[in-house]
């Protein structure tokens, strides 16, 4: 019997198989069995294992620096932190390239997979016989079409391998990013007749979470990278979007989270928050530690800045461990409004508690509030010991150079705030996007605290434990306003862009102050020391920062939008910034906004952008070290490792022959 192969970059692999184990997320809790050979192909166990494994595919997208580079870096919201680990990714130098390994490792990880799910395709049909045969060949057919969809977004076309590899296979031709988007379509289109409405385990697909990738796929079809051949089938692919997206919001299935905050208050794994209603496909993680894999969910990693090191703060369990690969832009902050929608507080961290009082720092002379206050120290344990301001220019309420004491009434100097101050914008500091102001930097800045994950069992460990959300209803809903917005039907749009812009106003009666992330999680857990100060703070920096009074009313008048003007007459939009006059550029320029303020950091921006082939026109406004070209970088190089093991003819392909499979100019 044949053992199952894998073809990952031409290089043939003995595929590993799991079988499942009883526990929470059964169906997912897996030990390693590698004896599995095809004959287990035509049983319904071994169709079930190998569908399982699937499963497992879902987690490489949170895994490791490839979840990010290829996604959030070289974007306007996010560039490189104080750790440049792969900075390449983000400033498109010559170190990108097709040696790259993150680009190879999607590359081997997604024909990985694809080779799984023609495994399952080709054998369902006739060797399987449980009441679950459409449910496993609907899960065939949404893999496949899931794998290849991400490998078309980032290398264009692609080979398309649709029959299982029993032997090592060496000759490919490749194929055409129409022919790769015909097949996403038709699977994920069958996939959807094929799967359940309603999951029979936590995890599992059903026909919804098919019909919001087929929403997407047609969308990124219909989009601006693909003019050259998408002419033909554009109007019919808007009016797809609507329909599948329209599918997924009416199906009763899913609703918006109460609080935008809900989605990332985690508190436990498998907890609560990982069954929100909101969420349509989570990968499958748990703390379960024999499953975990080779890295875990590591997303929460990435984007705190560094707090270590500051006075009165170690590294604990639920400020996580700062790898500060991701520094927020002018724009991640700018894009908000900061005053009105609740995201952006939702999605920043800003305060820090002392976790470390032997390490607070002592008043001195010039800076004490009073006489008796010099050399005590400036907080205690559990104190505030790090606050970010964030304002904007024109603020006068700070300043970095030390007042005269004897002329100042009101000190402007940081040094005269307890805790460690952060202050975006100095005073006299003109509104800056490239370039640094005020005293943020590489590795101090605004943190992005979606992932943030205190349910890890050590506060060295990278194991995240939280599932990683790959689709949500919100994204939904702004998907069908992007297709009404294309259609030239800006008025229609409208009702899908307030169902997620009225979930982020603030409600009546709501403490602004208010703040929360996953960090929380060390709450429950045993890992925790009993006791022991943390830096975790239940409120943020909202009016500090906006400067304005105490405010418990409703903010819904200035986040819902009551017509088309609301859109094309916004100051906060960036349209003369980004040379957008007509309602058609306004309108794609206010959806990639409203996204970056619904989905920031979600791990899909570079593609948002690269579609819509306004990546080089947003980094070079917004991100001061990104020079993308427009001849090259809308597109991934295909890996140099697949590239030097296939064959023409049976013989390696020439130097011409790699030049012409690979992407323009790389």
């Amino acid at each position: 019997m044949k053992k199952i192969i894998k073809l990952l970059s031409g290089v043939a692999l003995l595929g590993l198989m799991i079988i499942p184990t009883s526990c929470k997320k059964s169906f997912l809790d897996e030990e390693v069995v590698n004896a599995r050979t095809t004959a287990d192909f035509k049983t319904d166990d071994g169709l079930d294992v190998l569908v399982i494994g699937m499963y497992q595919s879902l987690k490489f997208h949170f895994n490791y620096t490839w979840a990010y580079t290829t996604t959030n870096y070289g974007v306007d919201e996010f560039a490189v932190g104080g750790d440049r680990t792969e900075q390449m990714w983000n400033s498109y130098d010559g170190n990108l390239n097709s040696f790259s390994g993150d680009a190879a490792s999607i590359w081997d990880n997604m024909y990985g997979n694809i080779n799984s799910a023609n495994i399952v395709i080709a054998n369902v049909p006739e060797n399987y016989k449980g009441a679950s045969k459409n449910t496993r060949l609907g899960e065939g057919y949404f893999m496949r079409a899931f794998d290849y969809f991400k490998l078309v977004k980032q290398f264009g076309g692609v080979p398309l391998k649709l029959t299982p590899s029993e032997s090592i296979q060496e000759e490919f031709s490749r194929n055409s990013a129409k022919e790769v988007y015909e097949q996403v379509i038709q699977d994920f289109t069958q996939a959807y007749n094929l799967l359940p409405p309603t999951a029979s385990e936590p995890g599992r697909l059903t026909k919804w979470a098919a019909a919001h990738f087929l929403a997407k796929a047609y969308l990124f079809r219909a989009s601006e990278l693909n003019n050259s051949f998408n002419e033909a089938t554009k109007a019919a692919d808007l009016d797809n979007v609507i329909k599948y997206a329209d599918l997924v919001i009416n199906s009763g299935a899913y609703t918006l989270a109460t609080n935008f905050s809900d989605l990332w208050n985690f508190t436990a794994p498998d907890g609560p928050n990982e069954s929100n209603k909101e969420i349509i496909l989570a990968a499958q993680f748990s703390n379960n530690t024999a499953t975990q894999g080779r890295y875990g969910n590591q997303i929460h990693l990435y984007y705190p800045s560094v707090y270590q090191n500051l006075p009165g703060m170690q590294r604990d369990l639920p400020g996580d461990r700062e790898f500060q690969r991701l520094r927020s832009t002018d724009y991640a902050l700018d894009v908000f409004d900061r005053v009105n929608d609740s995201r952006f507080w939702k999605s920043f961290k800003t305060r820090y508690l002392c976790n470390k009082p032997t390490g607070a720092p002592t008043w001195p002379a010039n800076a004490a509030p009073t006489p008796a206050l010099v050399g005590k120290p400036k907080f205690a344990g559990g104190e505030e010991a790090v606050l970010y301001i964030v304002n904007d220019a024109g603020d006068t309420r700070y300043t970095a150079a030390e007042p005269d004491p004897t002329k100042v009434v009101l000190p402007k100097s940081i040094s005269r705030r307890a805790s460690t101050l952060y202050v975006r914008y100095f005073e006299g500091q003109p509104q800056s996007y490239l370039g640094g102001h005020g005293n943020y930097g590489v590795s101090q800045f605004l943190a992005l605290s979606k992932f943030m994950d205190g349910s890890r069992n050590a506060v060295a460990s990278q194991f995240g434990q939280r599932d990683g959300i790959l689709a949500r209803l919100a994204e939904t809903y702004l998907i069908a306003a992007e297709a009404y917005g294309r259609q030239g039907k800006f008025a229609l749009a409208l009702p899908y862009l307030n169902k997620v812009r009225d979930r982020a106003a603030y409600k009546d009666g709501e403490d602004r102050s208010n703040y929360v992330d996953g960090g929380v999680a060390y709450k429950t857990n045993a890992a925790s020391p009993a006791g022991a100060f943390v830096s975790y703070s239940d409120k943020n920096s909202y009016f500090e920062s906006n400067n304005i009074p105490v405010a418990t009313t409703n903010t819904l008048t200035s986040m819902h939008l009551n017509s088309e003007a609301d859109i094309f007459n916004s100051s906060r939009e960036f349209y003369t910034k980004l040379s957008a006059s007509s309602q058609a550029d306004k309108f794609l320029t206010f959806i990639l906004n409203e996204r970056s303020r619904e989905l920031m950091g979600e791990l899909m921006r570079w593609e948002d952008l690269a579609r819509t082939k306004t990546l080089v026109a947003r980094t070079l406004a917004f991100n001061d070290e990104a020079k993308p070209s427009e001849n090259k970088h809308y597109l991934r190089p295909i890996p140099q490792s697949f590239l030097d093991v296939i064959k023409s003819n049976g013989a390696p392909l020439s130097a011409a022959q790699k030049t012409a499979m690979q992407n323009p100019n790389w």
